[in-house]
């Protein structure tokens, strides 16, 4: 199976049974992210026990790959640190836009599987809001765009 099919597969795997979608009562964090451009918008809540992710849901209307991105990212992140959160947030990012060379050490694992994004300029927002969604819950900020100028993830991704 190639590369291509197999971005095809998991995406519409993850888009028909999403994992962790729905609501979190009780969320120690939360944030509602939007990409403006295209119509997306994720709501992403967690529990913090301490440093770990102990709980994390998202839900919204967004298209294919935000879902599918959205769903994997969270049982990815579902067990680790805040820091191993952040460190996949940037790999991810980089990965997306790039930036990353996925012949180096990275923490991505079968998340590569969104490498081929990079290739779709008007795609990577969409990939990449789930984790910019994440990336402001976990620094206590509430709502983020992925086309705010003030806020560093946006500088990251620009006109990607």
């Amino acid at each position: 199976m190639n590369s291509k099919s197999l971005y095809q597969e998991v995406i519409l795997d993850h888009n028909k049974k999403p994992r962790n979608y729905g609501t979190l009562d009780k969320a120690s964090h939360h944030a509602v992210g939007h990409n403006p451009l295209c119509g997306d918008h994720l709501d992403i809540a967690l529990n913090l026990e301490g440093e770990l992710i102990d709980r994390i849901a998202f839900h919204g209307e967004s298209c294919a790959i935000c879902k599918a991105s959205a769903s994997m990212m969270t049982t990815v992140v579902k067990g680790k640190t805040r820091e191993d959160a952040e460190t996949l947030i940037k790999e991810f990012r980089d990965m997306a836009t790039g930036a990353l060379n996925l012949d180096a050490e990275h923490h991505l694992g079968r998340l590569t599987v969104f490498a081929g994004v990079r290739d779709l300029p008007t795609r990577v927002k969409c990939a990449i809001l789930p984790w910019h969604t994440l990336h402001a819950a976990l620094n206590s900020v509430t709502t983020t765009s992925t086309e705010a100028e003030d806020d560093p993830m946006h500088a990251a991704i620009g006109d990607a």
